[in-house]
């Protein structure tokens, strides 16, 4: 490999001649760009936004990314780029711009940036192989031999049968985990090479055609004739040969698996015409997107208030980019976007529709479908990484409508026009781990303002920013008070289930209310959704003599307990472990399941109504591409008659008959340990209540609760968004958290909690010499150890001023550097995660 990279230098270095550089971003958390030479007859092909393949001194090849072409003298000896990838570049200037902001915004790395924008099939991995080095003398091999093992002489073997393989490959042959060690004295003798090559992950999708070969044609029929002398006696070579003909008079093409299934032939009889010379076949690159050939049914009649609305956004977005759209729910906002796309493609531009959930999509799509056909492209991550590939150059060639999940922000757009957030509240659209931790609906924000394009923000229970914006004149405002066809919005009644517990009236974890509204809803022939924000079966495994709580042995957590799989689940780690028949303290057998979540409600549920067709929707239950879709079909139809679910099930969701909505456990979503518990509970509840009675009646929400006096809960029955909207940001105001301050959380990680707190000292120090009290910490967060890793956190309260925002970040990104120079220190991981939601 360095043999080849300095011919390749070489290749450069005439005299008075300027140098060819181009910068590369890489796909790593670099704090950096490469820059590395041009060969000269690379030079035409070079061009910002086109792969290249380099290699990254000891680790090997990588594909990256041109940033910029220029011939700035560098002082440094360069190693040149080995080859250019595209013919034309992948990635415009404009999401060059939207790497830059959110690179600099969530303080991340471009590389990052771009490992999160990139589909799969985009990027090359590399892959080591092996091959016989040919120039090892032959008289050597024999003494060699003697000196190896079997292992290694069956490596040879196979070596010497295959000429080239792969180490992964070489693993399955020889059913080991690990060859490394093995190959290691061949390599090193010189028997052996190793190489790396980078691979193309994307693979278009080919069928086998075929085509009448010169010179033959149906079109001539004295050809024709030819063709069946050639055919001879075989009836069954003359019936293929006659719907060959039938079908191509039609058109100019065919597959061979048509043309075989329409002369009911097999694949031996068209080899035949083949090899006579009557046929030839090839392959045609097709697609892999499932295109609707629908037929669009055309406009929808808007209610006078959706066209009121319709009509007050278009008025909005002559004096503001950005509109917050705040519905009731079931007030028909999708038919408003649905407007505001047609006049947006009408004007020949691309629309982006955004979800915060793959699991509104299949509905999404259904309605979107009945009004635009197929000129609708999804893109989410339960795609395979060709398809992805598909739908990124389909965007390229100016798709019309693009609906998608956060990460399709990062899809080339030639010319957006506007962007819709949907459900604009959720914290889905906030990326979490890994890095960039950027928040969808700003970055769509940030977006649209590339192509001068508008935004709309839609919800029923709108974020605090959000409003906070709409206060201070930043965003425009519309809202519709009203639901579609003037059914009035669900009634509400909280439950004490404290008391019911005092009575002993409770059965399992339902009250008695509760169980009564379900009867009564399934006998009227509606649908019930039951919402529990939890997953599994019971959340803890404790021995009733002594208290011990199984835990997870890599995280401070305890296990959860699954029955499906009937053992104890991490829900940080992914952990399992199987289910102590004893207290491993106290050997006491007397050990109790404890809590409950979606797992155990749908069990309880086929014991009081054993009649009733139950399903849940959760994490665990819609696994696979159409696990979703499946349980969402299936309660279309009312072959469900009972959902229950986490907060999937909360999100924009429409079903025609649900007559019933429970919340079986309010106050664990008002006692999580966040500023945002309270508005993260108002809008869950209330979400979830608007799956309640949308068409034909009005809904019951029945919510258990244990202290029925929490304000939330009294705004929630009430169904009084100005009261809450106003309590809660005087309580943000006085106590300076967001949308009056921004925040910057800091998580120190170390698998050694002595390192971890000197590492803690040390960023504290640095912290507040340069921002004072601004800076909350270091404190050990309430779950302390993830994955074997210790935990260390610090808040940041920075104003809103984007210069004093900007040197704190400075600060934070230099302080990350130093501690990696720190002697003892520099294993720590420093985490940094602006705007934390």
């Amino acid at each position: 490999m360095e043999s080849l990279l300095s011919l390749l230098e070489d290749s450069e270095d005439a005299p008075g001649r300027k140098r060819t550089y181009v910068d590369v971003i890489l796909p790593l958390p670099l704090e950096k760009l490469y820059t590395y030479s041009v060969p000269l007859h690379l030079i035409p092909l070079v061009k910002p936004g086109v792969r290249v393949e380099v290699h990254l001194a000891s680790q090997g090849l990588y594909s990256g990314i041109i940033k910029r072409v220029h011939q700035d003298e560098k002082e440094i000896k360069t190693k040149p780029i080995l080859s250019v990838l595209d013919e034309s570049a992948i990635i415009s200037e404009k999401q060059f711009r939207l790497w830059d902001w959110i690179a600099e915004y969530y303080c991340c790395y471009l590389g990052e940036v771009m490992q999160a924008a990139l589909p799969a099939g985009l990027k090359l991995s590399g892959e080591s192989k092996l091959k016989i080095n040919e120039d090892f003398p032959e008289e050597h091999l024999e003494l060699e031999a003697a000196n190896l093992n079997q292992k290694e002489i069956r490596i040879l073997e196979l070596m010497f049968k295959y000429r080239e393989l792969s180490l992964e490959d070489l693993q399955k042959l020889l059913n080991q985990k690990s060859v490394q060690q093995l190959l290691k004295p061949l390599i090193e003798r010189g028997i052996l090479l190793l190489s790396e090559e980078l691979e193309e992950r994307y693979k278009p999708k080919k069928i086998a055609m075929l085509r009448f070969a010169e010179p033959y044609s149906p079109a001539d029929s004295d050809s024709m004739k030819k063709a069946f002398e050639l055919a001879g006696r075989s009836n069954r070579q003359m019936e293929l040969l006659l719907a060959a003909i039938q079908i191509l008079r039609e058109k100019s093409e065919i597959s061979r698996k048509e043309l075989c299934e329409k002369a009911s032939a097999d694949s031996t009889v068209l080899k035949k015409l083949q090899e006579k010379g009557i046929f030839e076949f090839y392959e045609k690159e097709i697609s892999r997107i499932d295109t609707n050939k629908s037929i669009s049914s055309g406009n929808f009649q808007l209610s006078q208030e959706q066209q009121d609305t319709f009509e007050a956004i278009n008025k909005s977005f002559e004096t503001k980019n950005t509109v917050l759209l705040h519905g009731v729910t079931g007030s028909g906002k999708t038919q408003v976007f649905v407007e505001l796309m047609e006049q947006c493609i009408r004007e020949g531009k691309q629309v982006l529709y955004l979800l915060p959930e793959i699991a509104l999509t299949a509905q999404i799509v259904g309605r979107l479908q009945k009004h635009f056909s197929d000129r609708i492209q999804v893109y989410h991550s339960k795609f395979n990484r060709n398809e992805r590939v598909e739908i990124w150059k389909s965007v390229q060639n100016s798709a019309n409508i693009i609906l998608g999940a956060r990460s399709a922000l990062f899809l080339p757009f030639k010319n957006l026009g506007l962007i819709i957030v949907d459900e604009e509240h959720d914290s889905s659209y906030k990326q979490q781990d890994p890095s960039p931790r950027y928040h969808a609906r700003d970055a769509a924000i940030f977006l649209a303002s590339l192509f001068n394009a508008k935004t709309l923000l839609g919800t029923a229970t709108p974020s605090l920013e959000s409003m906070r914006n709409v206060q201070e004149g930043k965003y425009g405002f519309a809202s519709m008070t009203k639901r579609y066809g003037e059914i009035a919005l669900p009634q509400i009644l909280i439950v004490d289930a404290a008391e019911e517990h005092r009575q002993k009236r409770m059965k399992s974890h339902f009250t008695q209310q509760l169980l009564d509204a379900i009867s009564e809803t399934i006998a009227a022939g509606e649908q019930v959704i039951l919402f529990q924000n939890r997953r599994g079966y019971a959340p803890i495994y404790q021995c009733s003599d002594c208290g011990w709580t199984a835990e997870c042995s890599d995280c401070d957590v305890s296990m959860t307990y699954h029955k499906l799989s009937n053992s104890l689940h991490c829900h940080y780690c992914a952990n399992r472990q199987v289910m102590p028949k004893k207290c491993p303290t106290c050997n006491s057998v007397d050990i109790k399941i404890k809590g409950f979540g979606t797992e155990k409600i749908e069990d309880d549920l086929k014991i009081y109504f054993p009649e009733m067709n139950v399903m849940r929707m959760d994490w665990d239950s819609v696994k696979g591409r159409d696990g979703v879709d499946r349980i969402i079909h299936s309660f279309e139809t009312g072959e469900t008659e009972l959902l229950v679910g986490t907060q999937m099930i909360s999100k924009g969701l429409d079903f025609d008959n649900v007559g019933l909505v429970g919340v079986l456990s309010a106050d664990q979503l008002l006692h999580f340990p966040d500023f945002r518990a309270s508005e993260r509970t108002y809008q869950l509840i209330t979400q979830v209540a608007g799956r309640a009675g949308r068409k034909k009646k009005q809904g019951k929400v029945i919510v258990q609760a244990h202290n029925l006096k929490h304000p939330v809960l009294m705004e929630i029955l009430e169904q009084n968004f100005e009261n809450y909207l106003s309590r809660e940001l005087k309580e943000r105001n006085d106590f300076q958290y967001p949308p009056f301050k921004r925040l910057i959380h800091i998580q120190l990680r170390h698998k050694k909690s002595n390192i971890l707190e000197d590492a803690a000292i040390f960023v504290a120090n640095r912290l507040k010499a340069g921002l004072g009290d601004r800076v909350l910490g270091p404190a050990v967060p309430g779950i302390s150890r993830i994955r074997s890793y210790y935990l260390m956190d610090f808040l940041i309260k920075m104003g809103l001023h984007s210069v004093g925002l900007n040197e704190a970040k400075k600060l934070i990104r230099n302080i990350q550097q130093e501690l990696k120079s720190v002697k003892n220190l520099s294993g720590t991981r420093m985490v940094i995660d602006v705007d934390p939601y």
